[in-house]
């Protein structure tokens, strides 16, 4: 659900007086100790995900996917949680609904959250009301960028000091606009109010969604800069050091209702959403949003490299 607002560009001038020459120098040498992200197997777990079918509640697909899911996370971090529970709808449908979790680190105090929603919305409210959407890009994107990046953290390590939460959140797009934004991001709040760890905390959350389409433009939405302006501005300067500064641009747009919401008001960790939101649409989003065209034909390596490298820039800069 997007609430557009007029948008304007952000100058960001303290960054762009860092960007001397020793800046520069610096951010140089430090770019060839970066490990680079391989976005061709996080198509291929995006791949994956979409080939169990649509990722709904109370379906085999979604039991598939979530073993599937959680067999890579226990290969690829230190430690897995798995909550499954159940949940009522706001149509009253009781909803299995299945989080998973991989930590790095879990004995480090200074945490970060990392986090993308698995499931697929029942509904193509924009094409085929009584079929599922693939979620190709709105659902199963955000996780492949995630597990790639879980493999490449596994291959060359991180600080010690660093932990790092991987979450997956199931039932994020099983409500509807009339229902309130509550209706929506039932795995996220569910986390939010029990964590998979008593009295977690973390420093910051960065959520991913909608992060493999073509010529994507990822702005600063609103929530994400009342939140965590700070969060949001070392990331896309992360984005900018990584070379993907055509992606991460520095506008602003309206609020958007999505898992990061949850995490911000309830858990209280400063949490930005990483989205694509094209310009001039009429929707908010891409053109397949929400409906049976959300495949893998919409998947571009490109975006999925920016994404995931911003990411390991961001990681192996703290």
């Amino acid at each position: 659900m997007a609430i557009k607002y007029r948008k304007y560009i952000v100058f960001i001038v303290a960054f762009l007086l860092r960007c001397g020459t020793g800046m520069v120098q610096a951010q140089t040498a430090y770019k060839t100790a970066v490990p680079d992200f391989n976005a061709h197997n996080a198509y291929q777990y995006i791949a994956q995900q979409v080939a169990f079918g649509p990722r709904v509640p109370n379906s085999e697909a979604q039991n598939a996917c979530a073993r599937y899911l959680e067999q890579l996370l226990q290969t690829f971090t230190d430690t897995v949680f798995r909550q499954e529970t159940i949940i009522s709808a706001k149509n009253r449908k009781k909803l299995r609904c299945i989080n998973l979790v991989g930590s790095f680190n879990p004995g480090a105090q200074r945490r970060l959250l990392l986090l993308a929603h698995w499931d697929s919305r029942p509904w193509a409210d924009r094409n085929k009301k009584k079929k599922p959407v693939p979620a190709a890009n709105d659902g199963a994107s955000g996780v492949g960028v995630l597990l790639e990046l879980a493999a490449l953290l596994r291959q060359n390590g991180i600080d010690s000091t660093l932990g790092i939460d991987i979450l997956f959140t199931d039932l994020e797009d099983y409500g509807k606009a009339e229902w309130g934004a509550e209706s929506y991001g039932l795995g996220a709040q569910y986390w939010a109010h029990q964590p998979h760890v008593n009295g977690y905390q973390a420093f910051g959350g960065i959520l991913l969604d909608m992060v493999g389409g073509k010529n994507a433009r990822f702005p600063l939405e609103a929530y994400s800069m009342k939140y965590a302006p700070q969060l949001q501005s070392e990331v896309w300067e992360a984005a900018v050091t990584a070379g993907y500064a055509s992606y991460f641009v520095p506008e602003k747009e309206g609020f958007i209702t999505d898992d990061h919401v949850f995490i911000n008001g309830i858990a209280r960790i400063p949490c930005i959403d990483i989205i694509d939101l094209p310009d001039n649409s009429g929707t908010g989003f891409v053109d397949y949003w929400h409906t049976t065209d959300d495949d893998m034909r919409n998947i571009d390596v490109a975006t999925l490299k920016a994404v995931g490298q911003t990411l390991v820039q961001y990681i192996y800069s703290l």
